[in-house]
């Protein structure tokens, strides 16, 4: 089932610089995401890669996007928290 990202209005961070490295979010109805496990949501998040516009978006719930943001905000998905967890990778 292919969405519907007519509606979506994206939007990337002002701290993306020039774009080369972002990704964009846009809130959809859910019914017009087209993902049938988020139809009977009523508004999901969008996430897409700005170098790959044509690839179908991710979705997510405004519970999972907020749970996430949440982890961003605690410093869950940090490069350094990030690179810490890698198997085998000594963080001094």
């Amino acid at each position: 089932m292919q969405s519907d990202l007519s509606k979506a209005q994206w939007r990337t961070s002002r701290f993306s610089g020039n774009g080369a490295s972002c990704v964009e979010v846009a809130v959809l109805r859910g019914r017009d995401a087209g993902v049938p496990n988020k139809a009977d949501e009523e508004f999901v998040v969008a996430v897409r890669d700005t170098k790959n516009r044509d690839r179908e978006p991710q979705f997510f719930t405004i519970p999972e996007w907020d749970a996430f943001l949440a982890g961003v905000a605690e410093g869950d998905f940090s490069s350094a928290s990030l690179i810490a967890g890698y198997p085998g990778v000594a963080v001094h």
